[in-house]
């Protein structure tokens, strides 16, 4: 005879099968020749030719009085700048970010050249990401023209279209790319992956306007056949290690076993490699952080001298002053330290920091602690480099309350070897 019903039931708690995990898409959004492509915007007419940006100020295009612009080519700079950032045009013929622009002329002497902007750069940066956020806000800043996207909670992003698995994924990440291209008139590259070390290396792999949606099953086809250079955090140095071990592409290192790893690189940096190259990666997107410091630097077109080229030192060091000022007020923030940086022209570069008693965004109390720490630094040689920071940063509106000022000690005089001319 069948137990009765109420006998047949289990007293135990029944079995919860724990829900899967949310997929995680995670985009990385990087702006084509991000530089170059907003000078673009400005100068339409150099589209399709190989243009470079870099070199200072003095090379500005110069409109003629029938309408044409008269614009700086490779072949006639003389200098020691370096190129910002290059048009694919440009590019095509060797030509990079970081190269020296009398070595570019070499290679490429009717490259357009053209001045830096960053004024302009910085204000499409925000166009960008407004745009961006529009579609998806969950956004890691990354600088000027890149971002990391968690796209995980977009509605539609996991609803197949067609046959194909992926298709929300990619609508999405299409909708991001129109917004931008809409808000900006530029172009970007989007690579979706369940993770941040595989979207920063996708962004890369369709460059320019391109749209890359890579899944773990993808890996053997579309990652390991790639050096084991483009993974990020990979450097020079581990790279060649990495060949001369025999270790030419991601599939190699992904087929070398860990503890042979380990034994090569260290534990963490060993373990880490092993990780990568099977794309395993659990950072999340980060949405926000505070910034720990604000600064403004810039390289000279030629060495200058703190005492002959005094006065043109003091308007650049004041312009700098002026400009992380700005930054403060923009962002909202005061700080307390105030620092300052040198590259001398054999390449040494020293740093020296005051802390004042008070927060402050006044360009003029950062310019004049700043000028404290020049005085507490060698100024024989020849400068190449000048920049101004401002740390301890707070919010504005979470500014404590001063302390009741104490009188200052005297301020000790700099030694005998540092009392050449300030600026």
């Amino acid at each position: 005879m069948a137990a009765p019903l109420a006998a047949r039931r289990s007293t135990s708690c029944p079995t919860v099968r724990p829900r899967p995990p949310m997929p995680r898409y995670i985009a990385h959004l990087d702006m084509d020749a991000f530089y170059a492509s907003v000078e673009l915007l400005r100068y339409p007419e150099l589209r399709g030719r190989p243009v470079v940006i870099g070199g200072g100020r003095r090379h500005q295009p110069v409109l003629r009085e029938d309408g044409q612009r008269d614009v700086a080519v490779l072949r006639d700079y003389a200098g020691r700048g370096v190129i910002t950032t290059a048009t694919y045009e440009a590019r095509a013929y060797g030509l990079h970010s970081g190269m020296g622009l009398m070595k570019a002329a070499a290679l490429a002497p009717d490259a357009v050249l053209l001045p830096t902007d960053f004024d302009e750069y910085r204000r499409y940066s925000r166009l960008f990401k407004a745009a961006v956020a529009e579609v998806a806000p969950q956004i890691e800043d990354r600088g000027i023209d890149e971002i990391y996207i968690d796209l995980s909670e977009v509605p539609g992003i996991d609803e197949p279209v067609g046959h194909d698995a992926m298709g929300g994924v990619r609508a999405v990440a299409q909708a991001i790319k129109n917004n931008v291209q809409r808000a900006t008139g530029l172009s970007c590259s989007i690579g979706v992956t369940p993770n941040k070390l595989l979207s920063k290396l996708c962004s890369d792999l369709d460059k320019p306007d391109g749209l890359t949606v890579v899944t773990l099953a993808d890996l053997p086809h579309r990652i390991w056949p790639l050096p084991a250079k483009r993974i990020n955090g990979i450097g020079p140095k581990a790279s060649a290690k990495l060949e001369a071990l025999g270790i030419r592409s991601i599939g190699d290192l992904a087929a070398a076993d860990p503890q042979w790893l380990v034994g090569h690189f260290g534990i963490s940096y060993g373990t880490w490699l092993h990780h990568a190259a099977h794309g395993r990666d659990e950072r999340a997107v980060v949405t926000y952080s505070e910034p720990k410091s604000l600064s403004r630097e810039t390289t000279f077109e030629r060495d200058l001298h703190a005492r002959l080229d005094r006065e043109q030192l003091s308007r650049i060091f004041t312009r700098l002053c002026e400009q992380v000022a700005d930054d403060l007020v923009r962002k909202g923030y005061l700080g307390k330290t105030i620092g300052l940086k040198l590259r001398y022209d054999n390449f040494k570069t020293v740093t020296r920091d005051l802390t004042l008693p008070e927060y402050t965004c006044d360009a003029a109390l950062i310019r004049q602690a700043a000028g404290q720490c020049l005085k507490r630094v060698p100024l024989e040689r020849r400068l190449r480099l000048l920049g101004v920071r401002v740390g301890t940063l707070c919010r504005r509106d979470a500014v404590p309350s001063p302390r009741p000022r104490r009188t200052a000690a005297p301020t000790e005089e700099p030694p005998a070897a540092y009392t050449l001319p300030l600026f």
